[in-house]
């Protein structure tokens, strides 16, 4: 080809220049996709390995010789955000070259090509990263009072907190988009550049729930119009509004007049009220979602879109939004083990790698392959410090669990742009390449984990194995949100999803489990009943839920129920699906004062959360409070060769017998264990693609232990044992397994 010939086919493909000169045309990148498992570049899978690098604090002479350096440390992608408040900093005056690099985004999009790195652009309209107003312009945040959230009372909490679905905000959004999402555009892969994910907003909700408040935005929300959101949403709920009163125990005239409450009330039919209003919010979140990803698309952006959650319990805030958004669209979820003083841990500890499971496992059940869009490549604080050792610990535990990309929040910094920052002059973050270009020791831990992976592509397919499930439903996640008392109901979502947590799953890890979720709302595993299932419900269960578990016992299925039998739907209406299939049992708290726990031959039992005695005629008794003879445990069979056992028993994992009861219950349901530890202070995870496994072994406490290790992958006819290892304090061991 000639060289007229080719500046012809950029000028026909609608390149500029800057990334024509850095590649040749026949050396184009595949787009990204991706499914629930995996990442893909083109019909490749692939593991995403990128590292947060803006161009408005990094000189831009270091640019391509810290993405080279990242290049060389494994990486394949880049993300950084593009602050509104920087390019337009007065109202219709954008910026986007000069200055040293601070506004060159086209430059840097087209260095990044050049080096051979996707790019995962964060065009807001928040950036949050220790800017000003959260990255929104100071005009915007100051000169408009208007457009800011509000909380119950009518009156706004935050200045930089904005009603998402504002008329006025929206407006000022895609004026904004008008500029800078066309640049955008011109650089996506689809068109020969780097650009292959589009983030919409920034861990949206944030702005409102870490203020204590959602948005009560009266303008927003339509409180009293009959075109108004919060109406409409009404009149969809309930159709009839005889219905809405009956559920409200209320008299309101139309559905204009229904007002939200806050939350808090033990009555049913104001937890109903907040309920209500959490879901809707919620819906506004995604119909916000919705509205950016249409104005980008509309301005020419052809990559998937993602965005990124604010940690692993807020992952499920974001069900609405995939709806929304479909198959074009991918979450991921921040991880950060300690920012400041105030973090629950400053070490990735038990705690740590709990959260890090829910939430991987909880972003695949979504549909998502498991990411960490935000993982610790520093912090904003010294102290306590993010050390090398700690971090490695870190990246392994999320690795161990499934995680199948990762972005390093923040690979390298520099100085703030003038009167941008939060924090100080300089974003230096403790990162893995320092603000002036200083290699530190975490850039080999992040380097080490590139070369773990190069070595063993078969990770980028690996999954977990698996020797019980745990099913799940995910809006248990979010109702502390709305779920402030338990009222009349025996058990709470926000309780049910504690025990989860603090219960189920810590005892499942110490009794060498390998613990799977399942989402309660799903049909994949109800025709499986090769292993047993464990059913964590609080008062409050689907119809549909119950009705899977009743198809799933009829079927051959076995499956432990704790720790209590449903007795409303979703809505807090009476649904008894589930107890009448069992026979109608009676469950009330236990009233011993001092109960003495015995399930399934594990005596003594500590009792540190609650205790539910119950009766069911016929039942085999399994389990008794022995201090008053109390039935706390029973087994149903059915004819089909199902069983289900009720463990009336809600507990915080603290004894070992708490970890023995429930091995001896899953035991008796025909557990095949994957995994033989015998060390209840060493989790483990096998992950295996084909007939190749890799045996994490996870000692995240101070002491170094002794650990002998036996393992069924599924590919092997026979016991494989690891013999005897030491797992240093603090880290992630790893055996390799197969040919």
């Amino acid at each position: 080809m000639t060289r007229r010939a080719f500046w012809r086919l950029v000028a026909a493909a609608g390149l500029p220049a800057c990334v024509a000169a850095e590649q040749s045309p026949h050396e184009n990148m595949a787009r990204l996709g991706f499914d629930a498992h995996t990442w893909r570049s083109g019909p490749d899978p692939m593991f995403l390995v990128s590292g947060e690098f803006h161009y408005f604090r990094v000189p831009k002479k270091d640019w391509r010789g810290r993405m080279e350096l990242f290049r060389d440390a494994g990486g394949n992608a880049i993300a950084t955000y593009i602050p509104w408040l920087l390019h337009e900093p007065q109202e219709g005056k954008f910026v986007f070259e000069g200055d040293g690099g601070i506004y060159d985004l086209e430059e840097f999009l087209a260095t990044a090509r050049g080096v051979g790195l996707y790019v995962l652009v964060r065009p807001g309209p928040y950036q949050y990263s220790e800017l000003r107003y959260d990255g929104l312009p100071g005009w915007l945040c100051e000169g408009y009072p208007e457009l800011r959230a509000h909380s119950i009372e009518g009156k706004p909490f935050r200045t930089a907190s904005v009603s998402y679905v504002h008329p006025l905000f929206l407006d000022k959004t895609r004026k904004w988009f008008d500029r800078v999402i066309p640049i955008l555009a011109k650089h996506t892969v689809g068109r020969g550049g780097a650009i292959a994910l589009t983030q919409i907003d920034n861990e949206m909700t944030g702005v409102h729930v870490w203020n204590d408040s959602l948005d009560y935005n009266a303008e927003a929300m339509g409180f009293g119009r009959i075109d108004g959101r919060f109406p409409r949403f009404l009149r969809q709920r309930y159709r009839d509004l005889a219905e809405l009163n009956a559920m409200y125990v209320t008299r309101f005239e139309s559905f204009e007049a229904v007002r939200p409450i806050a939350p808090g009330s033990g009555k049913t039919e104001d937890l109903r009220r907040a309920k209500d209003y959490f879901e809707f919010y919620l819906g506004t979140v995604a119909e916000y979602a919705r509205i950016l990803a249409d104005m980008m698309r509309e301005r020419g952006i052809d990559t998937p879109f993602s965005h990124n959650s604010g940690g692993p319990s807020m992952n499920t805030y974001y069900l609405e939004t995939g709806a929304a958004l479909g198959r074009e669209f991918v979450l991921g979820s921040d991880h950060y083990y300690n920012l400041d003083q105030n973090w629950p841990q400053n070490s990735p500890t038990p705690q740590y790698a709990l959260g890090t499971l829910l939430s991987l496992e909880t972003l695949r059940l979504m549909g998502y392959p498991p990411t960490v869009f935000e993982m610790p490549g520093g912090s904003a604080s010294n102290w306590p410090p993010i050390t090398p050792e700690d971090a490695r610990t870190a990246y392994w535990t999320n690795l161990a669990f499934g995680m199948k990309g990762v972005n390093y929040y923040i690979f390298t910094g520099g100085p703030n742009p003038p009167g941008a920052g939060t924090t100080s002059d300089v974003y230096d973050y403790d990162a893995a390449v320092g603000a002036k270009g200083e290699i530190r020791p975490l850039y080999a831990v992040q380097k080490e984990l590139g070369r773990f992976l190069k070595a063993r592509p078969w990770m980028e397919t690996a999954e977990r194995e698996f020797d019980c499930r745990i099913v799940v439903d995910l809006t248990y996640g979010r109702a502390e949100q709305y779920w402030k008392t338990r009222g009349a109901l025996a058990v709470s979502d926000p309780e049910a999803q504690e025990f989860l947590r603090k219960g189920v799953m810590t005892s499942a890890l110490c009794a060498g489990l390998s613990p799977a979720l399942c989402d309660a709302t799903g049909d994949d595993w109800v025709s499986d009943t090769r292993t047993p299932v464990v059913v964590v419900s609080s008062s409050s269960m689907r119809r549909s839920v119950q009705e899977r578990v009743v198809r799933f016992v009829k079927g051959g299925g076995k499956v432990l129920l704790l720790p209590m039998i449903p007795a409303v739907d979703e809505r807090l209406r009476q649904c008894t699906v589930l107890a009448d299939f069992l026979g109608s049992p009676r469950i009330e708290e236990d009233a011993s004062s001092f109960p003495r726990v015995t399930v399934a031959g594990v005596e003594n039992i500590l009792n540190n959360g609650a205790v539910y005695a119950s009766t069911l005629a016929g039942a085999e008794v399994i389990g008794t409070d022995q201090s008053c003879g109390a039935t706390v445990a029973w087994r149903r069979k059915t004819a089909d060769a199902g069983e289900l056992i009720f463990l009336g028993f809600r507990w915080i994992h603290a004894m070992h017998e708490h970890e023995r009861m429930l091995r001896a219950l899953l035991d008796t349901m025909g557990l095949r264990p994957k995994v033989e530890c015998g060390n209840p202070n060493v989790w483990t995870s096998l992950l295996t693609s084909g007939k190749k496994s890799t045996l994490f072994l996870m000692n995240l406490f101070s002491t170094p232990v002794d650990v002998e290790a036996r393992c069924r992958p599924v590919w092997s006819a026979g016991e494989l044992r690891t013999g005897l290892r030491k797992v240093r304090a603090m880290s992630v061991e790893c055996v390799e397994l197969g040919g």
